[in-house]
């Protein structure tokens, strides 16, 4: 079963609210804000395979950059040029990833991670959002907080992991992406049994963000001793 079909599963599962809620509750119980994004245990990678399968695993593993990659691809699906999106997305990632690389911080990183994944689960509600153009944009600025994000896992690593650990997550991000949007062009295309629309793939993703949200606010306010 291919990427594409399960994504149309679950859509199909959330189409309801009351499963959408219940949905986005098992997300919330057992997420937690970028604690576990390292696939190596906080180890840095050493060598091509390392690089390549941390690169792989960082954007899944980490549920904030999960459902927001999912978000840019189902925007893909809802606006005409959508392609643009997910690829602002994942081009800016790289260049925010490159930054850290080089010792340039931005401020605030996983809260703005948190607000990006919220931020989009909301704008999938809203009937009337942006066009493409100023989705790919929002796209772009929150794709060099991910990518600062994905930096972490790679600093200090040499140069052959660090070329495959870029590779690794710019696929693993595009395949992704790309099942999203498939999915999504077959639920607004009516393929599925169910109502022509995304709202309740965004009343998930508008779920796991609010939870990180809060939990990257409570963390500033009451820091860890």
């Amino acid at each position: 079963m291919n990427l594409s079909k399960i994504f149309s599963l679950v859509f199909a599962s959330v189409q309801n609210k009351a499963l959408a809620i219940a949905f986005a509750f098992s997300f919330l119980v057992f997420a937690s804000p970028a604690a576990a994004h390292h696939a190596m245990g906080g180890k840095t990678p050493s060598n091509f395979i390392e690089g390549f399968y941390a690169g792989l695993a960082h954007p899944v593993i980490g549920f904030d950059h999960l459902a927001f990659i999912i978000a840019v691809g189902l925007f893909a699906a809802v606006k005409k040029q959508g392609f643009w999106i997910p690829l602002a997305f994942v081009g800016s990632a790289a260049i925010g990833t490159g930054l850290h690389l080089l010792s340039i911080d931005l401020p605030l990183v996983e809260l703005a991670v948190a607000v990006s994944v919220f931020g989009f689960g909301v704008l999938l509600v809203t009937k009337n959002s942006p066009n493409y153009l100023v989705v790919a944009a929002l796209a772009a600025i929150a794709g060099l907080f991910h990518g600062h994000a994905y930096g972490e896992a790679i600093f200090g690593a040499e140069s052959m992991a660090l070329w495959s650990y870029l590779a690794g997550f710019t696929i693993i991000q595009l395949v992704i992406s790309g099942a999203a949007f498939f999915a999504g062009k077959k639920v607004l295309s009516g393929d599925l049994a169910i109502a022509p629309n995304l709202r309740s793939a965004g009343l998930v993703i508008c779920g796991i963000g609010a939870s990180l949200l809060a939990s990257q606010i409570s963390a500033l306010i009451f820091p860890a001793a």
